[in-house]
């Protein structure tokens, strides 16, 4: 497999190309390892509507998500399951580009529960929560920037967690 070479030239000038979507599928088919090998995609980022967009889809879930409603997960034990199985997968194909990037790139980003974006607490809670389950060093916990994300962003580097802030709409607000 060869380079893609306007990506490759964008990776060499300094760019980090980002992938905005991620799913089982592209994990179990390979073609996330692909597009690392390939594409010069260096990290991953996604958020809640791209796993209700990958879950829809096909049926690369069907047997994860049946087996935890045998065992009585609710919709959010089960979300949070898929989505941190997803994501410390995908943080396992990016580890060596973390590695050889010194931690610069070869990131995985989840977002916590956009549900809780006005609840500092909350949001602290479930981001250490994230960051437990995922247990990989090159995961992101997406935090929004709003009034009560911005102590929360703050609190959660404070425990040495890697943070990416997002819902960032003004100069004001950065």
């Amino acid at each position: 497999m060869s380079q893609n070479e306007n990506l490759a030239a964008l990776s060499a000038a300094g760019v980090s190309v980002w992938l905005d979507d991620l799913s089982r599928d592209r994990l179990q088919t390979g073609n996330l390892a692909d597009l690392i090998a390939t594409k010069s995609v260096v990290g991953v980022t996604t958020n809640p509507s791209i796993f209700q967009a990958a879950l829809s889809a096909g049926n690369a879930y069907d047997d994860q998500v049946n087996e935890l409603a045998a065992r009585g997960a609710d919709v959010d034990a089960t979300i949070r399951t898929v989505t941190t199985d997803d994501g410390r997968n995908a943080c396992d194909l990016l580890a060596k580009t973390y590695e050889v990037s010194d931690g610069v790139d070869g990131r995985v980003s989840i977002e916590v529960d956009p549900r809780l974006a006005h609840d500092t607490d909350k949001t602290i809670l479930q981001a250490i929560e994230l960051w437990k389950i995922v247990d990989r060093p090159n995961l992101l916990i997406k935090i929004p920037a709003t009034t009560a994300g911005i102590p929360a962003i703050a609190k959660v580097i404070a425990e040495g967690i890697s943070v990416n802030v997002t819902l960032i709409f003004s100069v004001e607000r950065y």
